[in-house]
């Protein structure tokens, strides 16, 4: 893939993203060292809470100034093998504050230490303790929008389609950042060629095996474990995805959001030209990352309606 298709204001920040080293045990510890020497950030408007004694352990973000009684249940990325819910501090502060709601984030496990079902259970966990504590945090338990990016993303659709099948208090809504939600694209060697950049399709298959402990794209997947699988659609909340059309990710994004509006699920599909995968998380403060964060804020917007 050619620097030059990305968008001109986001190819400084590529050229400056490191080669990660997740192929094996060590680079991955690696990995998850830095992630956690990242030095902690103070936000106007916004007091944060790690609360570690729970299990699992989650990140509050409580604005200053409440507008509404609504809130956002928020998952991070990391290819399932990687992240933790401190790298999203900037998004999860910057929502918090400029909507004037609740942000809570879920420390979920990671593969391959903990493959499927573990970080799933781990989010379901983190939602009903949500539910559970929703007069404390002062929120509607049925005023919660669910999200995630990338792997959390994924993850994030994963529980929307078993909250669905429990039958419980439901999400108000889901969204999506350039979610990974089908392991059959690891199987494509015409994605595999194109050499993505931030996550092309090598790391992909790293981090759907470590996930799902076995081949990614073979025919026998346990339920929940990938989203896309799943054949029935209805029932779920409305729906914004939003990707770059360079992202790896983006062909199995629209087929999913496609699926979505056949079954009249409420969906926006935003796309944005030259955007790699995640830019509006390691560029966040790019004019392109500001105004894609600015549509989304927009449509939690419209859907808590505030």
């Amino acid at each position: 893939m050619q620097l030059s298709i990305v968008a001109p204001e986001l190819q400084r920040y590529v050229r400056r993203i490191p080669p990660l080293p997740l192929g094996s045990a060590w680079g991955r510890r690696f990995v998850r060292w830095l992630g956690s020497r990242i030095p902690a950030k103070q936000f106007d408007g916004v007091t944060i809470e790690q609360r570690n004694d729970l299990n699992p352990p989650v990140r509050i973000y409580r604005p200053t100034v409440c507008h509404s009684t609504a809130a956002l249940f928020w998952i991070h990325g990391g290819g399932m093998i990687i992240g933790q819910a401190a790298q999203d501090d900037q998004w999860c502060a910057t929502t918090a504050q400029r909507l004037g709601i609740v942000v809570v984030s879920v420390e979920y496990r990671l593969a391959p230490e903990h493959p499927f079902p573990a970080p799933l259970d781990d989010c379901l966990a983190g939602w009903q303790w949500l539910q559970q504590q929703a007069t404390t945090l002062a929120i509607d338990p049925a005023r919660v929008v669910l999200g995630g990016e990338s792997a959390g993303g994924g993850l994030a659709a994963s529980l929307a389609q078993r909250l669905v099948d429990l039958g419980t208090t439901q999400p108000l809504a889901q969204l999506l950042f350039c979610p990974m939600l089908d392991d059959r694209t690891t199987t494509k060697a015409e994605l595999t060629a194109i050499e993505h950049f931030v996550w092309n399709n090598r790391k992909n298959v790293i981090g759907w095996q470590a996930y799902l402990a076995t081949k990614p794209g073979i025919d026998a997947i346990p339920a929940y474990a990938v989203p896309a699988r799943r054949e029935n659609l209805q029932g779920l909340p409305p729906t914004w995805i939003g990707v770059g059309d360079i992202d790896l990710f983006y062909q199995e994004d629209r087929l999913y959001a496609e699926r979505l509006q056949v079954v009249d699920v409420d969906v926006t599909f935003e796309i944005v030209a030259g955007g790699p995968h995640g830019f509006q998380n390691w560029a966040f403060a790019s004019a392109i990352a500001q105004a894609f964060i600015a549509k989304a804020h927009a449509w939690i917007q419209t859907q808590i309606g505030c």
